[in-house]
C-alpha cells in the first residue's frame, strides 16, 4: 500500500467515524459503501440485504468457489469521549468498536481486487449491519439475497485491545464464547405499603434468584465446562414509598464456550427461575435479546489466514483459547468455512466499548494484506 493510498483509506476511516450509525440504522453508512463499490467498478451491488447490508461481487468470470470477506457497519449508543477532530458528531454514539476501520480495511480490499480480478471464483466483500446486538447476521443469511452471494469460505477480523500492535491472534478452534441476554419477569400484585400481606410481592424470590442464578456459572477456564453468569439489571417496583410491589424484573448474560453447554445452561437458568416462581405463587415470563451462537475457526480457512501471516512476515501466534466476548459471525460457519482473526490495536491501547477508544489507522494496510492473501490463496 503505497503512503497516498493510506492517507487516502484513513480519510476514508475518519469519514465514517464521524458519522456513526447505531445497529438497525446504518443506512447512510451503507450507502456510503455503496457508493464506493460501484464507482470501484464491482461486478455485481447487492444492498439492503438482512436490513442495511451491502454485497460486492468481483468475479474472475471463471468456475470456481465464492470467498468472502465481512466486516461491520454499526456503531454504538456510547458517547465518545476521544477528543479526536474527527471525533463523533452524532451525540451518544460513536464507533467506539472499531467497525469504522474493519470497513476501510475491507475498501482497501476492494480497491485491489477492483484493479486485478481473482484467479478464479468470485470475491465477496461484505457490510453487514447490526452486529452489536446480534440480529445482524442472522438476518443476512436469512435474506433471499444471501443465495447470490453464499459463499464457501469467509474470513473476517476484530482489532484486539491488549495485542501487540499489528500482531496477530489465531484461534485453531473456539473463537468466541456464545452468550445471550435472558431477562425475567415476575409478576405478583401490588398492595398498599401498610399492609402487604394482601398483596403479593416478587421480593422474596428475587432475593432468592439472584445469588443462585449468579452461581450457575462462574466462569473459569475457558473450556467445554465454561459457563458464566451475569446479573446486569435488577428492578422491583415503582419508586415510591406507598406501595408494596407487584413486579421485578432480573436480566442476565449467560456466556459459554460451546452451544451446547449454552443450551444446558439455559435449561439449568430457566429451571431455576420457574421453581422460584411457583413456589412463590408468581407468574414468571422469559424472553431472551442478544443472542449470540458460539463462533468456532474452521480449519482449512484458519490454515489460509495462517499461511497470510506467515508470508507477510506479520507476527501470529495460534491458540486454543477463545475470547469471552461473542461475535455474529459465528453463524456464517452454519453454512460456509469460516475463521476470523484478532489484529492487534496495541498493548496500552483503550478497550473496545470504551468512551475513549479509537481505532488505529496503521491496522489499514496489515488487515488489508492478510484479507487479500488469503483470498487470492484461496481463489488462485
Amino acid at each position: 500500500m503505497t503512503p497516498e493510498q493510506l492517507t487516502r483509506l484513513t480519510a476514508l476511516r475518519h469519514d465514517l467515524h464521524r458519522t456513526p450509525e447505531i445497529s438497525g440504522e446504518e443506512a447512510q453508512t451503507a450507502a456510503k459503501v455503496t457508493q464506493i463499490m460501484r464507482d470501484l467498478g464491482a461486478d455485481h451491488v447487492l444492498t439492503d440485504i438482512g436490513g442495511h447490508g451491502v454485497a460486492a461481487i468481483f468475479d474472475s468470470g471463471q468456475t470456481g468457489p465464492t470467498v468472502a470477506v465481512r466486516c461491520e457497519l454499526d456503531a454504538l449508543p456510547i458517547p465518545e469521549e476521544t477528543g479526536a477532530p474527527y471525533a463523533s458528531e452524532t451525540p451518544g454514539k460513536g464507533h467506539l468498536c472499531g467497525h469504522d476501520g474493519h470497513m476501510t480495511i475491507v475498501v482497501a480490499v476492494a480497491e485491489a481486487l477492483a484493479a486485478k480480478r481473482p484467479a478464479k471464483g468470485r470475491a465477496v466483500l461484505i457490510f453487514q449491519p447490526a452486529e452489536e446486538t446480534g440480529k445482524g447476521a442472522p438476518a443476512f443469511r436469512a435474506d433471499p439475497q444471501f443465495t447470490k452471494i453464499a459463499p464457501d469460505t469467509i474470513f473476517s477480523l476484530h482489532n484486539l485491545p491488549g495485542l501487540a500492535l499489528g500482531h496477530v491472534e489465531l484461534c485453531t478452534s473456539a473463537a468466541n464464547c456464545a452468550s445471550r441476554g435472558m431477562r425475567v419477569v415476575l409478576s405478583g400484585k401490588t398492595s398498599h405499603a401498610a399492609a402487604p400481606q394482601d398483596g403479593l410481592s416478587p421480593a422474596a424470590a428475587m432475593a432468592d434468584l439472584m445469588p443462585k442464578l449468579a452461581a450457575l456459572g462462574q466462569g473459569g477456564a475457558l473450556d467445554a465446562d465454561f459457563a458464566l453468569t451475569t446479573l446486569t439489571h435488577a428492578t422491583l417496583g415503582e419508586p415510591t414509598f406507598g406501595v408494596a410491589p407487584g413486579h421485578g424484573e432480573l436480566w442476565v448474560t449467560l456466556r459459554t464456550v460451546t452451544d451446547a453447554k449454552m443450551a444446558a445452561l439455559v435449561d439449568e437458568a430457566e429451571t431455576l427461575v420457574q421453581t422460584a416462581a411457583n413456589d412463590a405463587g408468581l407468574t414468571v415470563t422469559i424472553s431472551y435479546d442478544d443472542i449470540f451462537e458460539a463462533c468456532t475457526n474452521a480449519a482449512e480457512a484458519t490454515h489460509h489466514l495462517h499461511q497470510a501471516c506467515l508470508s507477510l512476515a506479520v507476527p501470529v501466534q495460534l491458540t486454543d483459547t477463545p475470547q469471552k466476548f461473542s461475535e455474529d459471525f459465528g453463524q456464517f460457519g452454519k453454512s460456509a468455512d469460516a475463521a476470523m482473526f484478532w489484529l492487534g490495536s496495541g498493548e496500552d491501547h483503550a478497550q473496545l466499548h470504551n468512551p475513549d477508544y479509537d481505532f488505529p489507522d496503521a491496522l489499514i494496510p496489515v488487515g488489508a494484506g492478510i484479507f487479500l492473501h488469503a483470498l487470492r490463496a484461496t481463489l488462485s
